[in-house]
C-alpha cells in the first residue's frame, strides 16, 4: 500500500528516510523504501515496495518503478528527454522490479514521437555512467557495462549484455541474448543470441555460452551455428539470404532460426555486417 509524501515528512524519525533527504508533496511510496541522505524524489514519483535510494539520488518526472530495485549515488533517474522537440509534455518512464542501477545511471522520460514511455524491464544490472535515452525499451535479465551510450528510440530484448564504453545509435534493435562487446559503436540492429564486436560493429558469431546458461538444447545451437555460417559465407546480405528459398530449405524447423528471420526480415536500418 503506497502512502503520499505528507506521510513521510511527518516521520522523518523513521530510520528508512534519511532526515536531509527531499519528498516532494505528491510522491507515493511503497513499503520499506529506504532514502539515504540528500536524494530528491519528484512528486509525480511513484516508488513501489522495498526499494533503496542511496545519498545523492534524483528521481523525478511521472516516474513509476516496481519493487526491489536499488539506487546507487548520483543517479539522475526521470529527466527530461535530451531532444529538441520535447516541449514540457507530461510523458512517462516505468521501470520493472528487482534492478540494479550503479553509480551515476541516467534515464530520460519518453516523447511523444513514439509511444511517450521509457521503459525498463526486470532483473537487470547497469553499470556505472549508463545513460538510458528517450523512448528506450530494455527488456529482463541485461547487463549493460559502465559507460554504455543508449541513444533515444533503441530496443534492448532479453538477457542481452552490453560490453563497457560502447555506443548504441538511435533506433537500433539488439536482438535477445545478444552480446556486444566492449568499446563497440552500434548502428545496424543485432539478431537474437549474435555476438558482435567493433567500430563499427560487426558480426562475430553466436552467444553459444549465453544460450548454454538457458538450456538451449544443443541441436537448435549447432543448427543456428550453421544458419549464421551459411549466411556469412553465401556473400548475400541478410535480408537476401533469408528472402532466397533455396538457402533455406537447409535451415527449417527451428523456432530459434525462425526469430532470427523475422528479426532481419522486419529490421529498418539493417543488420550488421559480418567481420572481414
Amino acid at each position: 500500500m503506497m502512502y503520499k509524501s505528507k506521510e513521510v515528512v511527518s516521520n522523518l524519525k523513521n530510520e528508512n528516510i534519511h532526515p536531509t533527504a527531499i519528498i516532494a508533496p505528491g510522491a507515493e511510496l511503497g513499503k520499506n523504501v529506504k532514502i539515504g541522505a540528500y536524494s530528491i524524489i519528484g512528486p509525480h514519483v511513484k516508488l513501489g515496495d522495498d526499494n533503496v535510494i542511496h545519498p545523492h539520488v534524483i528521481i523525478n518526472g511521472h516516474t513509476t518503478i516496481g519493487r526491489g530495485n536499488e539506487f546507487f549515488s548520483f543517479c539522475s533517474i526521470g529527466a527530461i528527454p535530451q531532444d529538441y522537440s520535447y516541449n514540457g509534455e507530461d510523458t512517462k518512464l516505468v521501470i520493472g522490479d528487482a534492478n540494479t542501477f550503479r553509480e551515476c545511471v541516467t534515464i530520460n522520460l519518453g516523447t511523444l514521437k513514439q509511444d511517450a514511455i521509457t521503459k525498463v524491464g526486470n532483473n537487470s544490472l547497469f553499470m556505472a555512467y549508463v545513460h538510458l535515452g528517450h523512448d528506450t525499451v530494455v527488456g529482463d535479465n541485461c547487463t549493460i557495462a559502465n559507460s554504455v551510450n543508449v541513444a533515444g528510440h533503441v530496443f534492448i530484448g532479453d538477457r542481452a549484455i552490453i560490453g563497457g564504453s560502447s555506443a548504441i545509435s538511435q533506433f537500433v534493435t539488439i536482438g535477445r541474448g545478444a552480446f556486444i562487446g566492449g568499446a563497440s559503436a552500434v548502428d545496424h540492429d543485432i539478431p537474437i543470441y549474435c555476438t558482435a564486436v567493433g567500430n563499427r560493429v560487426r558480426l562475430k558469431g553466436v552467444n553459444i555460452v549465453g544460450m548454454r546458461r538457458q538450456d538451449i538444447p544443443k541441436n537448435q545451437i549447432s543448427e543456428l551455428v550453421d544458419f549464421l555460417r551459411d549466411m556469412e559465407a553465401s556473400g548475400l546480405s541478410p535480408r537476401a539470404f533469408v528472402e532466397h528459398e533455396e538457402h533455406m530449405k537447409n535451415h527449417q524447423n527451428n523456432s530459434l532460426i525462425d526469430e532470427m528471420v523475422r528479426d532481419i526480415k522486419k529490421t529498418q536500418i539493417g543488420i550488421a555486417p559480418f567481420m572481414a
